[in-house]
């Protein structure tokens, strides 16, 4: 393929989404209104044939160079020349074959479940803007137009989370979204401001320098390191990475596809791209990879002890998405060594990556095909065996269901297996090995938590004796065709798409070709890892059924005999109220202070400049009182000044 043919290519990616994102948002209410769909779904699947074109071209010598479109020059001020280019390497085809084809099938998806709702325009437009913003977070090649996009797609989630403004919960959900992302965007920033300092420049060609990062490294001990840091306090916002994921499980206030879309193909995914993208920054920092390590266990950890009580079947999955996010930062951080080592973890996380979008896209578009049979109820309390009346949403979860906990052949087992592989061998490095057991026991025993809480949720929903909300009608119906088969795609997905790339080597051997990363030889599976993987998935599958099919008493007395415990685990840990009385209070308290300062000193002190010339100009208004006789003799005081000054200065 010729070289401007694949630069066209590129362009169309995110330019056919942006198209369409103006379109439906000029024509959509006027003109287009129940079928504003069409422009996003239409330019979402040119983008993703695009993608997958661009992904599957012929590997020859060039398989693994890197292919710029040129674009034009945003700004050039002294030293700092900022391109809009698109730079595209394999972890960016990768990722966008992925944020475009998943965020395909949740637009036709979207385009059955939102058909009555009065803000259909409005979403497709928002929806096309996300992919937009994202595609080209991923196609940047600097980290001022990274950080452009960031922002941007912060910005759309904004929009979709609150998307039913009306709605005092979602409009709430929005604004914490958007504000807690602000702390972690301030450590994306600080990082960019060090690394201009440092290097100079904001170009990833720069900055990603093998020779320069060496000089670098010596030149300035520990520099790489703070960098590193500031950059994961960003990818900790966005991926909702302890301390910062109180935001997530609130975003479930936005439409079911709107959920699907952020929690599996973009927004969380940013964070992750962004570490495993500056993969040559943190080789050379294993303090900061065992920040990102440790960081990601301690939220895998949480955010599973916390999704064993919800009951809102969509908050269960929001947890998950939250601990898998932790299992990718646990393969990102377990590079802490050689090159190699860095390039297998890296490889693994990025693989996760790839196979959860589509298996959570999955449970979040059936978790919404349960929610629009059930009369927009989604309390797991409230509805039981499913299985008959929603069959075709039965299956489809099911398969999104076993790919999260992991089972054989799904596509989570092959995923979940390499991660578990990285850190069983970081283990083993004499360096930080013990640091890394303690890391691999935690992520088994997420591994065993994640088994049981989603197959609760599945026996809770689809088991057991039928029954319905009033809400739902007296019949439930399954998802029509323009939702099921988006829901059957993404089944497929689940299941092969592990096997297809994984033993395969397909993945790892399309990744590696990334700039940054080497090529490193496979040595085959890890045949234990996969056995263990295996029987943790199903201990935890057979305690579910245990508890929600055959023994329906043991949640209900474990409830109340260990209450403290169940209380702590389903109110989230109290995260929310610990963030309020340490944050959120001390700041009001601020504010009010800062409000009785204003209202005491700086009021009584502007006030106080706006009555100054009037008593200065007091004076002086008494001679002007009209009097004529008056004026006569300021003039004559005046004129005689005037003399005196003259004669004084003809004496000198």
């Amino acid at each position: 393929m010729a070289e401007s043919t694949r630069q066209a290519l590129l362009w169309l990616i995110p330019l056919a989404p942006l198209a369409a994102a103006l379109l439906t948002a000029l024509l959509g209410p006027m003109l287009l209104r129940g079928r504003s769909h069409v422009p996003c779904c239409a330019a979402l699947a040119v983008a993703f044939a695009c993608s997958l074109t661009l992904l599957l071209q012929p590997g020859g010598e060039h398989a693994a160079a890197e292919l710029v479109a040129p674009g034009y020059q945003w700004i050039s001020v002294g030293s700092i020349d900022v391109q809009i280019d698109l730079h595209a390497d394999a972890m960016t085809m990768i990722m966008l074959s992925m944020v475009t084809g998943v965020s395909l099938l949740v637009a036709l998806f979207g385009s059955g479940y939102m058909h009555d709702d009065p803000g259909y325009p409005r979403f497709f437009a928002a929806v096309s803007l996300f992919v937009f913003s994202m595609c080209m977070l991923v196609l940047a090649g600097n980290f001022l137009m990274l950080f452009m996009f960031w922002e941007a797609v912060g910005l759309c989630s904004y929009l979709l989370i609150g998307f039913w403004f009306e709605k005092p919960s979602a409009a709430a959900a929005a604004k914490k979204a958007f504000v807690v992302n602000r702390i972690g965007d301030f450590g994306l920033l600080m990082g960019m401001f060090l690394i201009w300092q440092t290097f100079g420049s904001l170009n990833f060609e720069d900055v990603f320098n093998a020779q320069r990062l060496g000089l670098i490294q010596n030149q300035f001990p520990g520099r790489i390191t703070l960098i590193c840091l500031l950059l994961f306090l960003g990818a900790v916002g966005k991926s909702a990475q302890f301390p910062l994921m109180v935001w997530l499980p609130d975003a479930m206030e936005g439409p079911t596809p709107v959920s699907a879309l952020i929690h599996a193909a973009t927004m969380v995914t940013a964070g992750v791209y962004l570490v495993a993208r500056c993969t040559p920054l943190f080789e050379l920092a294993p303090m900061a990879q065992l920040v990102v390590a440790g960081i990601g266990a301690a939220t895998a950890l949480i955010a599973a002890i916390t999704a064993l009580t919800q009951m809102d079947l969509k908050r269960v999955l929001a947890y998950s998405t939250v601990s898998q996010l932790g299992f990718m930062f646990m393969a990102l951080g377990a590079g802490a060594g050689t090159h190699d080592s860095a390039t297998i973890a890296v490889t693994a996380g990025m693989f996760h990556l790839f196979t959860h979008a589509f298996f959570k896209a999955l449970l979040f578009l059936a978790a919404g095909s349960v929610m629009h049979s059930m009369g927009n109820i989604i309390d797991m309390r409230q509805f039981s065996g499913l299985r008959k009346v929603l069959p075709i949403t039965h299956a489809t979860f099911f398969c999104g269901a076993a790919a999260l906990a992991g089972l054989p052949i799904f596509a989570g087992f092959w995923s979940k297996d390499d991660i578990l592989a990285v850190l069983s061998t970081a283990a083993g490095h004499e360096e930080h090995g013990s640091f890394f057991k303690i890391i691999y026991g935690l992520a088994c025993a997420t591994a065993l938590l994640t088994a049981f809480y989603t197959f609760r949720a599945y026996f809770m929903t689809f088991w057991g004796e039928e029954k319905f909300p009033e809400e739902a009608g007296h019949h439930p119906h399954d998802a029509p065709p323009v939702m099921a088969v988006p829901l059957g795609i993404l089944a497929i997905c689940a299941v092969g798409i592990g096997f297809a790339l994984g033993p395969t080597h397909l993945f790892a051997g399309k990744m590696q070709q990334a700039i940054g990363l080497e090529h490193v030889e496979s040595h085959g599976l890890h045949w234990n890892i996969m056995a263990l993987s295996t029987g943790i998935a199903l201990a935890g599958i057979v305690a579910a059924w245990f508890c929600y099919v055959q023994a329906k008493a043991i949640p209900r007395t474990a409830a109340t005999g260990l209450k403290p415990l169940y209380q702590l685990s389903l109110n989230k840990l109290y995260l929310d109220e610990v963030f309020s009385a340490i944050i959120v209070m001390p700041l009001h308290a601020l504010a009010k202070l800062a409000t009785l300062f204003d209202a005491l000193v700086i009021d009584p002190l502007v006030d106080g400049v706006g009555r100054l010339p009037r008593l200065v100009s007091a004076v002086p208004r008494r001679l002007h009182n009209g009097l004529v006789p008056a004026y006569g003799i300021v003039m004559w005081v005046g004129l005689v000044i005037g003399v005196l000054a003259m004669l004084g200065v003809l004496q000198r």
